[in-house]
């Protein structure tokens, strides 16, 4: 009797895994002391609402690749990836520093798998991640100045611990486009970390920006607290996939 009252009123107060916990707790554990048991209530329901909390961080990054993971990473020889770099970066260090990481290569090669899984990194550390195409971004920040919610979705822009930022300078910016991306490298500028993808070599950043003062401001912001990773690879992993996926059918 006074378990189901204990059990009602965990419920009430939205201890349910407790509650069903104590609710089916085998009788081999009675054996146990108060502060044991007690223990393992205490340990299901921190459990849960830990990976409750890590679903919803992955939810909410809205990542192009929610299934990517650093272990699960080829380091074919041509990639020319570091597995010391990866597994130093893997900690997130750079996200408590508030630094930055540049990921470059050609078409195909990976960056945002490797970036999204750098993100899913930061996730199981509880950090907030966003991860969003640089055109979305500046359609977003375009739609929020006409409807009114600029400084709105701006801030959560601004203020998320990570934001990975894919297809960076794929297409070159006007001069109100480069003003946002400044205010918003700005805004992050030593208070949070950055992600950023792209196809083109930094020093081909300034052109595609566009204005050289606002370009300077940009890559200022960006590079000079960044770690570099090139990757390379003479095919792209999308074909190296699909080439897998043929050979496995035909076999």
């Amino acid at each position: 009797m006074l378990n189901n009252e204990t059990i009602s009123k965990l419920r009430d107060m939205k201890l349910t895994n407790m509650a069903n916990m104590l609710a089916e707790q085998p009788e081999n554990t009675m054996s146990l002391s108060f502060e044991e048991r007690f223990g393992l209530l205490v340990d299901v329901e921190w459990d849960a609402r830990k990976t409750n909390r890590l679903k919803r961080l992955i939810r909410k990054a809205e990542y192009a690749c929610p299934g990517a993971s650093l272990e699960d990473l080829e380091y074919h020889a041509d990639r020319q990836l570091n597995k010391a770099q990866i597994a130093s970066l893997a900690t997130c260090q750079y996200i408590r520093d508030r630094h930055n990481l540049v990921l470059l290569g050609a078409t195909g090669c990976g960056k945002t798998y490797l970036a999204c899984a750098f993100g899913m990194a930061a996730n199981r550390l509880f950090f907030p991640v966003r991860y969003v195409r640089l055109p979305d971004l500046l359609i977003d920040l375009a739609a929020a100045k006409i409807s009114g919610t600029y400084s709105k979705v701006f801030t959560q822009y601004a203020k998320v611990s990570l934001l990975i930022l894919d297809e960076w300078l794929l297409y070159s910016l006007r001069e109100d486009e480069a003003r946002d991306v400044m205010e918003l490298m700005e805004a992050r500028h030593k208070r949070a970390s950055t992600i950023i993808c792209s196809q083109f070599p930094i020093t081909s950043w300034h052109n595609r920006i566009g204005e050289s003062t606002l370009a300077d401001a940009v890559c200022d912001r960006i590079v000079h607290y960044a770690y570099p990773l090139v990757i390379g690879g003479n095919d792209s992993m999308r074909k190296r996939k699909g080439i897998q996926l043929a050979s496995s059918t035909l076999a």
